[in-house]
């Protein structure tokens, strides 16, 4: 068996396992599945997953399942007992101990105060506070990919598969720049029909084979604004550019798309104190 179809078998379980847990949030995990799954005892695999992705299976599941409910919390009217019995959570009280412990507060108390509120307009519909908008002239950056098309909240598939790929061909590096690039307006395209792409940084050392797929982003002058807090809380934030930022500086939008570059990992640090640059295109 050549080198080749080693590493693609490989690649091909970590896609497997990963599409299986997010297919699969609202079932209790099941170690032994995602074992078969891998084609793998379960002995060596989950040790194999944490060395991949630097948690354990649970970790991401428990993860996944938070960033959907605090999604769900920010943009939809659930209830919060409705949202809870989604988590995964044995009832509402451990669910809320289990959410302020990883955001910081209680989800009811995160619906009206978490960072997105920041975002939104007072009484008068005016957004009174000021945010970290710098204006930054870059050159182009040479991207490999993979698609995502769905609702952007669930983009960390993309980026799963992506980083599965590259550790699984040798291609890691410490460096790599983490970059999602969104392609539509999810206030005017149905979630189910948004296209983005997962990315990393990198040169023609890496070649554009299935499932990566090679970008570019166009150089020139950004508005770029810093975010601190969950990614639940991002599309806050576009509005605020949009609505406030953009006709306040006088400034017209480049017909290039925009893009968020991650600065650290959901992996390591709480959703609070994720920080994420949010790049708009200006003529």
């Amino acid at each position: 068996m050549g080198g080749g179809t080693a590493w693609t078998l490989y690649e091909t379980r970590l896609r497997r396992v990963s599409a299986y847990i997010h297919e699969h949030l609202d079932d209790e995990l099941d170690m032994e599945k995602l074992a078969e799954i891998a084609c793998m005892s379960s002995y060596h695999w989950h040790r194999i997953y944490r060395a991949i992705y630097g948690e354990t299976a649970a970790a991401t599941v428990k993860r996944l399942r938070l960033h959907r409910a605090a999604g769900d919390l920010v943009n939809t009217r659930l209830s919060v007992g409705d949202i809870a019995k989604r988590s995964g959570c044995p009832n509402l009280q451990s669910f809320n101990r289990i959410f302020k412990s990883v955001y910081g507060m209680p989800p009811a108390r995160y619906r009206n105060e978490g960072s997105h509120r920041i975002f939104t307009p007072s009484t008068q519909g005016r957004i009174t506070l000021m945010f970290d908008v710098t204006l930054r002239t870059i050159s182009s950056i040479s991207l490999v990919g993979v698609a995502h098309r769905g609702p952007y909240m669930q983009i960390g598939q993309a980026f799963e598969t992506l980083f599965g790929t590259i550790y699984a061909r040798g291609l890691a590096w410490p460096q790599m720049r983490m970059i999602g690039v969104y392609l539509d307006d999810p206030d005017l395209v149905a979630a189910d029909r948004l296209r983005s792409y997962a990315c990393v940084n990198a040169g023609d050392e890496i070649a554009a084979a299935p499932p990566l797929e090679r970008r570019t982003i166009d150089g020139g002058e950004y508005a770029v604004l810093r975010h601190k807090g969950p990614y639940a809380d991002m599309h806050k934030a576009y509005q605020w550019l949009y609505a406030e930022w953009l006709p306040a500086s006088g400034r017209q939008l480049r017909d290039a798309v925009m893009f968020e570059e991650y600065l650290n990992n959901p992996r390591d640090v709480p959703p609070t104190e994720l920080l994420t640059e949010i790049h708009m295109p200006l003529q």
